[in-house]
């Protein structure tokens, strides 16, 4: 109803006859367009219009057009898109994103609409059993048949769960064996609140019921949801999103990456009745039309989303939840360059509602900000159901070595070779994909380098190519030296995830073993397979990156093992110390989730550094407190700012 309200206000105010919209473009602003008689175009409806030899989609802008310029100069709107209209919140978001990130507000723009489409959803095409199968049946076919029987699926479904290609599942509908029909898309199940509400410790209802009144009283509020690993943080944020949902309005959960979203999604399927919707980069063009127009009809109560899902078009928002706020993969740093965790609590503003922020290691500038007085803090000492902290142990390198061309040290050999005895999981963690971050010559010294920013290739053994981390650019391992030319003289050094599989295969060869990395499992489906097999007691060991280090809960992994405590201590990153007391404490923090005691060993070369001891001892204020005095010392972040000055040019002494 407000939005039918702002229409009217600005259709008739200023000059009707002409008006500015803001194309998906890095243009500086919006461009004046006439508008056609009986047209009544207002801020926020989406348009066509013609732009040179195109025609293209842009929002009609806030604010009367250039009065100096002669109507005949201007080319009308072509049309008026089926599309709901982008709210005013919305359109001051943009402009508030464009001018703190100095971008151009179309670029912005583009953000919010990458899958907008005027196309109405599309009925599908499925597949059911006729009852009358083919005389030639395969066993390919007959799987067909058994998975259609449970319902009409899709070709691309059917092949899936039978194994088959999308060739079969034609070809049996041909035969007879299967009948197309069209059906319309599905509607959105709504989640119902009162489902299955969680029995809450007394510090968990205590905060969950600030977080309630927080909602129901629609103002804007940070907060920073403070608790240590396994307190029951999304237990407690669920009960405000539940308060949302019984106000009728939209909640939104802001995760930092894909592989968290398959644990969250069975959560708030248990807590709400149906799963949440979903947004992220690897959802086909079809289903992110589908959640883009149905978050724009308020038809989706709840989304879990990376953080793109920030410029979904709400149009009823009560809430913003911002999981493991701490994670630097919120950072968007090519085109638009924003924080997502920022701009989560500028949109909250902006929609004068709660944001939650949620860690077990929160960051220093939220923590800045409570201290400031800008942030409420609510904390949850204690892990949810009397399990303890997993017990930190430092293993030194120097003092107990792994044997020549390993990386393991004897502790961390004999704690995997215990916890494999007992009939429990381990976990070893290494923050590197690949095989080995170095290849180089073994007789000229030649180091295999990306030919693009001259940064090293890795090694990934398992595809038999050298890879560049940064910027993308792969090759076929090489038979022979590049530079001498010498045959098999390309050796790996340093350690990956692979490598260190190798080890274990090698040490512990009846272990059930399980790679787990960005680039070994492809997209959320590959993920929830892979932790469905953990949680199933199918895997032994898992060697992984930071895929799972946070936010998984496997009741029988009791041992972490950190292969390389040292590695983000490395460069000149000014959060590196902060950085690394948070990865491993949330890593360390998988162990002992349950009834059973976990444990975690900490391989370093220098385990005095001060970051490894406060890790060690669970000492997160004392870091804090160090690690905030230094960087109030010094004037960096959040107690100063940093700028970048990039200077750039084609003859590189002009640039000098």
């Amino acid at each position: 109803m407000a939005r039918n309200g702002e229409r009217k206000g600005a259709a008739g105010a200023g000059d009707s006859s002409r008006c500015r919209v803001l194309l998906p473009l890095p243009f500086d602003g919006p461009l004046d367009y006439a508008v056609p008689a009986g047209l009544g175009a207002a801020p926020g409806d989406f348009v066509e219009v013609p732009l040179g030899p195109r025609r293209l989609a842009g929002v009609v802008w806030d604010g009367d057009g250039d009065a100096s310029l002669p109507p005949s100069r201007l080319k009308p709107i072509a049309r008026l898109l089926d599309l709901p209209p982008m709210g005013a919140t919305a359109r001051r978001f943009i402009d508030w994103i464009a001018a703190y990130t100095m971008s151009p507000p179309g670029q912005v723009l583009r953000l919010f609409v990458t899958a907008a489409n005027n196309d109405p959803p599309r009925d599908l095409l499925v597949y059911r059993a006729t009852g009358n199968p083919p005389e030639r049946l395969t066993a390919g076919r007959r799987r067909v048949l058994e998975a259609a029987a449970a319902g009409p699926l899709g070709a691309a479904d059917l092949a899936r769960q039978a194994a088959v290609g999308v060739g079969v599942v034609r070809a049996l509908a041909e035969a007879g064996g299967l009948e197309a029909t069209l059906l319309p898309p599905p509607g959105w199940p709504a989640p119902d609140p009162g489902f299955c509400p969680p029995l809450l410790s007394e510090a968990q209802a205590a905060a969950a019921d600030r977080l309630r009144g927080l909602v129901a009283a629609r103002r804007f509020q940070g907060v920073l949801l403070d608790g240590v690993t396994g307190s029951g943080k999304t237990e407690v944020y669920s009960e405000a999103i539940a308060e949302a949902l019984r106000q009728g309005r939209q909640a939104l959960v802001l995760l930092p990456e894909i592989a968290l979203t398959a644990g969250l999604i069975g959560r708030f399927a248990a807590r709400f009745g149906v799963p949440p919707a979903l947004w992220h980069s690897d959802l086909a063009g079809r289903e992110r039309r589908q959640v883009w127009r149905a978050v724009a009809r308020g038809e989706v109560p709840l989304v879990v989303g990376a953080r793109s899902a920030l410029f979904l078009p709400f149009s009823d928002l009560g809430l913003v939840v911002v999981d493991e706020e701490h994670d630097p993969a919120f950072k968007q740093d090519e085109g638009v360059a924003y924080h997502g965790r920022d701009m989560a609590v500028v949109r909250a503003s902006l929609e004068a509602i709660p944001v939650i922020l949620a860690s077990a290691t929160p960051s220093l500038e939220s923590l800045a900000n409570v201290e400031a007085g800008r942030y409420l803090s609510l904390h949850l000492p204690e892990r949810h159901g009397g399990a303890v902290p997993a017990a930190v142990e430092l293993v030194d390198l120097r003092e107990t070595p792994p044997e020549r061309g390993s990386f393991l040290s004897p502790p961390v050999r004999a704690a995997l070779a215990e916890t494999l005895a007992r009939g429990e999981q381990s976990l070893l963690f290494l923050n590197r994909r690949g095989y080995a971050p170095l290849t180089l010559c073994r007789r000229c010294g030649h180091r295999m380098e990306c030919p693009n920013c001259t940064a090293w290739l890795v090694e990934h053994r398992y595809s038999r190519r050298l890879v560049c981390h940064h910027c993308g650019h792969g090759l076929a391992i090489p038979d022979r030296c590049p530079e001498c030319a010498a045959e098999d003289s390309l050796v790996a050094c340093g350690p990956g995830v692979e490598r260190i599989a190798d080890e274990v295969a090698s040490v512990l060869p009846q272990a059930r073993r399980l790679v787990m990395a960005s680039d070994t499992l492809a997209g959320p489906q590959a993920l929830a397979a892979a932790f469905e097999q953990i949680s199933d007691r199918a895997v032994d060991i898992v060697i992984g990156t930071q895929v799972v280090a946070k936010g998984h809960h496997f009741p029988f992994l009791t041992l972490v093992g950190v292969v390389d405590a040292d590695l983000g201590l490395a460069g000149g990153d000014l959060r590196a110390a902060e950085r690394t007391f948070q990865m491993l404490t949330q890593v360390a923090g998988r162990a002992g989730r349950a009834e059973r005691p976990g444990r975690a060993l900490l391989q370093s070369w220098d385990p005095r550094q001060p970051v490894i001891q406060a890790i060690a001892a669970g000492n997160r204020d004392g870091f804090v407190a160090t690690e905030a005095a230094a960087r109030r010392r010094h004037g960096l972040p959040p107690y100063g700012r940093l700028v970048a000055l990039v200077l750039s040019g084609p003859d590189p002494a002009e640039v000098m």
